[in-house]
């Protein structure tokens, strides 16, 4: 039998010391009860994070940006900071005087509708900045139009859990239904205000749905891998109490402005802490049931178990950390702050994977395996796979055609990765960001069809005054725009502020349109010949100048995450050339994968188009995160080198992580999955890049095309080191048994070397029987 145990084998001869060994029980009480009491703090955190939410792209803007600048000098021109709800009445024919009526009675009695989630005596008019403004009939005579402004500075107070913002656009809606009973007139409310309000109700399943679906589909895949009851829900409260510690941080940055969380961010958190935790939980395990097969003992083999596995979790948790921290170099505050609340997030899945689940393993023993209990057999799983299991059968066939296997495998990334270029990211109109119907879609939509798709979200141009009339003559020559004139309002006296003036002009295109960026950059370009100092503001210039910094992220964070990644690989393994490949192999992934995503967005779904910060996000994720997979691999790799040399490592390190590495990778694919129930068309497109990518990456890159290259390559993977020369570190708690001289191995003497493979490779490499040190002859690599 293969004496294989833990990270080394014991030579053979030597005697297994007596293990009966136990540890300081209450110090293993006193990390489960200090994980108990963070639990309890940071748990109700976790559901108040939405209370500290930013969901407005003009918010996460840098002050540099042009739109930021308009933004910050117009409170100037105007006495109030206004927030519109747009209220849209539609007839199929004319609308009629009694019509008329009814809407004017209604937007005069807004001021007197309740809001009792803000308080008993709480009222609307509580919050406007003005009386409402309308009817406005529309050219056509089909349609009336009510603006209603809520004063911004108070719409985002949370008052008992709740905003102004969301208490209004429910309670108009509300009240406005009996307005035209009976009638043909049909009402919705949108607008700025109504838009935001629409978001909070779809990022409202982040606190509940959302992580609700995520812990149960992970529960259902580790009931199936583990075959216990027990030991999937201590892993799932583990990673539950690792994003309560992430939250007991999050929450107060968050409230004190440190840091941005978007509902995005917080969705986004929920995913990663759920599917790092489980991913380092699976490798822990494994290593500990193997461990258990050898020791009487789980105090010694919990301590075996973790010296493994501990090192490449904390490789993987920092290589994600820096990975994500890269994202504070983004000029957009939404990606900024994603950085510090993913990688606090991946802290804390981290801490409690290595410090609470190996003491809730201690105190529940072997019973949390239970039904399966791994006995004392001396039986490992490189045992079983050397001539058993699909990872055995997938780790010959990497031994006998390497070239053969990693040459197809690239071949068809390569492929996959020509569409990339069909990836579309010019951004999505606001109506399009919805999967569900909403309201204020149903208001954006009836609005285009009455009056000048631009209308409430003007153009803002603030220029010298000197400039004025050239700004003017130039806003009347350009096709996208209509109506221009200078001033606060149309036929008002236009007056200059500290030498500049406020010009306006509604787009002819909906302003959230590729379109109507189009001509916010035309006239940007047009104004700098007349003076560089015109600035041009308003919602289209601000998805304008977030389209800008996003691609501007996209040139500068790759780059930055490639060379953390690279030189946390080259620490940990020692090499230059093995991380040159697993980075590289990384990159073929992702392009792969967006490849693949292009033509299931323009032709299998039918997706409109995508976020620029798409691809950025994707980028980060899945090379971030799919390294791991690498990561799991090639440390197992480089511990075993020592004693079998480097190919036949390959082999049983692909042979014995097979299953762990597709487990976590289906478990990861699963919980990014989970952003799909959530009814946004950037996050069910992350869900999708992400699980798609996770899973090629674990069963297409890290099994084949990975183990095959490196295997071709050989001992050379880890210049400029030599681990073949190394002595090997003996585990002092190993089974009493030896190699066994008769084992098979992966690639052993009873398969044929293949043809693609060097002729010394299906050589044997197993330790010599009388466990001396491992010859380093090239038979041996």
């Amino acid at each position: 039998m293969n004496g294989y145990v833990g990270r080394r084998r014991r030579p053979r001869g030597e005697p297994g010391p007596p293990d009966r060994a136990r540890g300081p029980r209450w110090l293993v009480l006193l990390v489960v009860l200090g994980w108990l009491l963070l639990g309890s703090i940071g748990g109700p955190l976790v559901g108040r994070l939405s209370e500290v939410q930013q969901n407005d792209n003009a918010s996460f803007l840098p002050q540099s940006a042009e739109s930021t600048a308009v933004a910050d000098l117009l409170p100037r021109f105007y006495p109030r900071n206004d927030l519109p709800y747009f209220v849209v009445m539609e007839a199929p024919q004319a609308v009629t005087t009694a019509d008329e009526v009814a809407a004017a009675t209604y937007l005069k009695s807004l001021a007197d509708i309740p809001l009792p989630a803000l308080g008993p005596r709480a009222k609307l008019g509580d919050y406007l900045s003005g009386e409402p403004t309308g009817p406005i009939p529309s050219a056509d005579g089909k349609a009336l139009l009510g603006v209603v402004n809520l004063d911004a500075d108070k719409a985002d107070d949370t008052i008992n859990g709740t905003t102004p913002l969301y208490e209004a656009a429910t309670a108009m809606r509300g009240a406005v239904g009996d307005v035209f009973t009976g009638t043909t007139v049909q009402t919705s409310i949108g607008g700025p205000g109504g838009t935001l309000a629409d978001f909070i109700t779809a990022f409202e399943g982040i606190d509940g749905l959302l992580l609700l679906v995520a812990l149960a589909v992970v529960l259902v895949i580790l009931l199936v891998v583990y075959r216990s009851p027990l030991l999937p829900l201590a892993v799932l409260f583990s990673a539950v109490l690792g994003l309560g510690v992430a939250a007991m941080v999050i929450f107060p940055l968050a409230k004190h402005g440190v840091i941005k969380l978007s509902g995005q961010s917080q969705g986004i958190l929920f995913i990663l802490v759920v599917g790092a935790a489980t991913d380092y939980a699976l490798l822990l395990v494994s290593r500990y049931r193997e461990e258990l097969h050898d020791t009487p003992s789980s105090w010694t083999a919990i301590r075996v178990a973790w010296r493994g596995a501990a090192p490449p979790i904390l490789a993987s948790g920092a290589t994600v950390i820096l990975g994500l921290l890269c994202l504070l170099l983004s000029r957009l505050g939404s990606t900024a702050g994603l950085g510090p609340v993913g990688a606090l997030g991946i802290a804390g899945a981290m801490l409690a994977s290595l410090t609470f689940l190996p003491a809730v393993l201690l105190l529940l023993g072997r019973r949390v395996f239970w039904p399966a209990i791994p006995r004392v057999d001396h039986v490992h799983d490189v045992d079983k796979l050397q001539r058993h299991g699909v990872w055995g059968r997938v780790a010959r066939l990497v031994g006998t055609h390497p070239r053969r296997t990693w040459v197809i495998t690239a071949g068809a990334l390569l492929l996959a990765a020509a569409f990339l270029p069909t990836f579309r990211a010019d951004g999505a109109s606001t109506d399009e960001l919805f999967l569900n119907k909403v309201e204020s879609v149903t208001a954006t939509r009836a609005l285009e069809r009455h009056y000048p798709a631009g209308a409430g979200s003007p153009v803002q141009i603030l220029a010298p005054e000197e400039d004025t009339d050239a700004v003017l003559a130039a806003l009347k020559k350009e096709d996208g725009v209509t109506d221009p004139f200078a001033g606060v309002a149309k036929g008002a006296k236009p007056e200059a502020v500290d030498g500049a003036m406020l010009v306006q002009a509604t787009l002819t295109d909906p302003v959230d349109s590729p379109a109507a960026v189009a001509v916010v950059e035309r006239l940007r370009s047009d104004f700098d010949t007349i003076d560089r100092t015109v600035l041009v503001g308003g919602q289209t210039a601000t998805n304008l100048d977030v389209r800008e910094a996003t691609d501007r992220d996209l040139r500068v964070i790759v780059p930055a995450i490639l060379l953390v990644i690279f030189v946390v690989l080259t620490v940990l393994l020692r090499s230059i050339v093995a991380p040159v490949l697993l980075v590289a192999a990384n990159v073929l992934s992702f392009a792969a994968t967006i490849g693949v995503a292009a033509v299931a967005f323009n032709h299998l779904f039918d997706f409109p188009n995508s976020d620029p910060a798409t691809p950025l996000y994707g980028f980060v994720f899945l090379v971030a995160l799919g390294i791991d997979y690498s990561i799991f691999l090639m440390t197992r790799v480089r511990e075993e080198t020592p004693e079998r040399g480097t190919r036949q490592a390959i082999l049983v390190g692909l042979a014995v992580t097979g299953g762990v590495i597709t487990s976590a990778g289906i478990v990861l694919a699963a919980t990014f999955s989970a952003l799909g129930v959530l009814p946004l068309l950037f996050l069910v497109q992350i869900a999708f890049i992400v699980a798609f990518g996770v899973l090629l990456d674990t069963l297409v890159v890290r099994s084949l095309l990975v183990p095959a290259l490196a295997y071709d390559i050989g001992p050379r993977i880890w210049r400029p080191s030599d681990p073949d020369q190394e002595e090997p570190e003996w585990d002092e708690f190993g089974s009493e048994d030896g190699p066994d001289p008769e084992a098979g191995d992966l690639a052993g003497a009873d398969e044929p070397a293949g043809a693609d493979e060097p002729a010394d490779a299906a050589a044997s490499a197993d330790g010599p029987a009388d466990g001396s040190r491992p010859a380093t002859d090239p038979a041996r690599r």
